[in-house]
């Protein structure tokens, strides 16, 4: 079967599972579960391996990073999936039932998307995750991971594979893709494809949405900010900013600048850098450098994810300019102020134009499974359908259902009949 279709097969088999049972799903979830478990030392194996050929290739300690499934990514992809499993179905949920006219019904009712194409970065555990959460939500996917983790992708998707098919689901739930090649004929597949989810960079994320007609949600960068408000106190922010840029570098809910009110930065600035010691590598703007020795910042540093230990700094006069900074220069992944004035915050978080403003907390927590969404398929910046963290809800679209008994339009337009809306 080549490509094509095999992606047709994949469309043709989503109408099956989008049929199918919250029984059926969560049992292909459990064996999946079962699976990784019992073939746990040849997925390692086979991590080692690709973790070997990324170190002698040269690759970033970021990427590297992103690569590692080890003991722990295994735990966290199975406690995931039991996640999963509790979490209430996100089909057939009836979100609206209206009484039109006597014995004319209309339900508005929860169901797939279809076929969800996700290409995503060097973490083989995403693979796990973004399967699963197709399953559960009854969408037919198609992966592609990075191919510095070929090796742990297909030894995954093998495994997971085989249990979820023995356990009922159609042999097109799922499709992995392996060369690069098939990404281009997957982007002309607009009569095959529902969705696509590209994770990865900007630029990447930019080719995907101008060379195909498949509707694509996702973000491309993540240039995350912190304000420290004229108000906030420094025990409470420097922990909040050194989480937010060392807890997991590689990230992209990462803080990549740090904007301070100059009523505080003299303080501020200097404990912060104290505190980091050398794990972080400051570039400040002309105000920071008067308070700690940093390297200059230009405007493209302010315009730059650096998933690494670096941290732009800028000294500014009130929140409207830090507002405006992060309006101008970030990707409306995820922004945070560090703030004691209630008024401050407000203003904040309703004009900061991002998926996630917070508040005294690090940017780390935006993440599906922080948010208690069982995982994620991956963050959005747009505004339409899903945005955020990227759960189970934003993996179904619904159905207007309208059951009626003989009813006709003209008896409506001559006025016969008429519209009683009652929800019920």
């Amino acid at each position: 079967m080549d490509f094509i279709d095999s992606i047709k097969k994949t469309k043709e088999d989503s109408f099956i599972l989008a049929s199918l049972p919250e029984e059926i799903r969560n049992d292909a979830l459990e064996r999946m579960t079962k699976a990784l478990q019992a073939n746990k030392e040849a997925i390692f194996e086979a991590n080692a391996r690709d973790l070997e050929l990324a170190k002698e290739a040269g690759l970033p300690a970021p990427i590297v990073n992103r690569l590692v499934f080890d003991s722990h990514k295994m735990k966290s992809c199975i406690d995931g999936i039991y996640d999963l499993i509790d979490m209430e179905d996100p089909l057939f949920q009836d979100l609206l039932k209206r009484e039109l006219d006597t014995d004319l019904i209309l339900t508005k009712t929860t169901c797939p998307i279809g076929v969800i194409g996700v290409i995503f970065e060097s973490r083989p555990d995403a693979l796990v995750q973004i399967a699963a959460l197709c399953i559960k939500s009854g969408n037919c996917s198609i992966l592609k991971g990075g191919s510095e983790a070929k090796n742990t992708n297909r030894i995954l998707f093998d495994t997971i594979y085989q249990a979820a098919t023995e356990a009922g689901l159609p042999e097109g739930f799922a499709v992995l893709i392996e060369d690069r090649a098939s990404i281009d004929e997957l982007l002309k597949c607009h009569d095959y494809v529902d969705l696509l989810i590209p994770r990865g960079s900007n630029q990447f994320v930019q080719y995907i949405m101008n060379n195909s007609k498949i509707p694509v949600m996702g973000h491309a960068d993540g240039i995350c900010h912190i304000y420290v408000d004229g108000a906030a106190t420094i025990e409470k922010a420097v922990p909040i900013i050194i989480d937010s840029k060392t807890q997991y570098v590689a990230a992209c809910n990462t803080v990549e600048t740090l904007l301070v009110h100059k009523d505080i930065a003299d303080v501020l600035i200097p404990a912060l850098a104290d505190a980091s010691g050398s794990k972080i590598q400051y570039r400040g703007d002309v105000r920071c450098s008067m308070v700690i020795d940093c390297d200059p910042a230009e405007e493209k540093d302010f315009q730059t994810e650096y998933l690494d230990y670096i941290l732009s700094i800028k000294v500014v006069d009130d929140i409207d300019e830090a507002i405006h900074h992060i309006n101008t220069y970030g990707s409306h992944h995820t922004d945070c102020i560090i703030t004691e004035d209630a008024d401050s915050a407000a203003k904040f978080m309703a004009l900061v134009d991002s998926a996630g403003v917070y508040q005294n907390c690090s940017t780390r927590f935006a993440d599906g499974f922080r948010y208690g969404f069982g995982a994620e398929v991956g963050i959005s910046t747009g505004k339409l359908h899903a945005r955020g963290p990227v759960g189970l809800d934003g993996l179904v679209t619904y159905k207007y259902k309208l059951v009626g008994d003989g009813q006709i339009v003209a008896d409506y337009a001559s006025g016969k009949s008429s519209f009683h809306f009652r929800d019920l």
